[in-house]
């Protein structure tokens, strides 16, 4: 709101344990909050979520339960919550919409993940709906940009390949090893339009829409993706893809048109994107 001010409280992992009900309760009773915005949760790749099922489902679906159930018990207003693109069926071969959602299979890959984040998205609905207070979901499609996650298990599909090409590049390696066909097709925002899109939709979304998908309305094939992430870094060896590792979804494109009518539009593209999120790969990559 124009002339007044916002204290943003941030907690780190070491400081307050999302899991645990107890102490969320008591961070919220002890401090004045008027709007959440929960992006808190338990993220990986394909193979960490093909893997760790278990800890996937539990933390996140905990996480959720203890922030939104809080936050309305303790009289929040406004709660924005972060879902996944990857709540929806996994067998649209077009863009997908907001009303998409448990019309369908749920990627196997993914799964367990992806119903943790359905329960987070139907808690703010039932909210919305019985006590008319501003608390939506908002679906990021696949996100990147600096301070992303580059370990070699738990990282995402873009991050993965940025490091691969940059120590490829670096260390004069003759080749680079993409998983799966290379034919799947994803779509990437960076996080700051993210984030502009996340603040613009608490501003204007108030009681209008419980869910928003947030895109940058293109997709790009996983082989294209890294033949333009080989030219950046100005990598010269070959890339091998490895199709004994899945692909995933074949295609997960999102319509957003909802944030679009609320005045949101993104900002940054794609080789802009990535060439800004590997001016500071190195601070992560030794």
């Amino acid at each position: 709101e124009k002339y007044k001010t916002y204290e943003i409280l941030t907690m780190s992992r070491t400081q307050l344990d999302l899991t645990n009900q107890h102490d969320v309760r008591n961070y919220f009773k002890n401090h004045n909050i008027d709007q959440v915005y929960l992006a808190a949760a338990k993220v990986g790749g394909i193979y960490a979520n093909n893997n760790y099922p278990y800890d996937f489902i539990s933390i996140n679906s905990q996480i959720a339960n203890n922030l939104i159930i809080s936050a309305f018990e303790n009289k929040v207003k406004n709660l924005v919550y972060l879902g996944s693109s990857c709540i929806y069926p996994n067998n649209l071969n077009r863009k997908i919409k907001e009303n998409d959602l448990l019309k369908g299979r749920l990627e196997s890959t993914n799964e367990f993940y992806s119903i943790a984040k359905i329960l987070g998205c139907k808690l703010c609905e039932s909210i919305n709906k019985n006590y008319s207070l501003n608390y939506f979901s908002i679906m990021p499609t696949n996100t990147y940009g600096q301070n992303d996650n580059y370990d070699d298990l738990n990282s995402h599909v873009m991050p993965a390949l940025l490091k691969k090409f940059y120590l490829a590049k670096k260390n004069k390696l003759p080749q680079v090893e993409v998983w799966g066909s290379g034919k799947p097709l994803r779509e990437f925002i960076h996080v700051d339009d993210l984030a502009s899109g996340i603040v613009k939709s608490m501003i204007n979304n108030t009681n209008k829409f419980p869910y928003l998908n947030i895109g940058y309305g293109d997709d790009i094939s996983i082989k294209k993706l890294a033949l333009m992430i080989k030219k950046i870094t100005k990598f010269e060896g070959k890339i091998v893809f490895n199709r004994s590792k899945p692909d995933g979804t074949k295609r997960k494109l999102l319509d957003s048109s909802r944030i679009r009518s609320l005045g949101w539009s993104p900002k940054i593209d794609l080789e802009k994107g990535i060439q800004l999120t590997l001016k500071t790969i190195n601070r992560y990559i030794s």
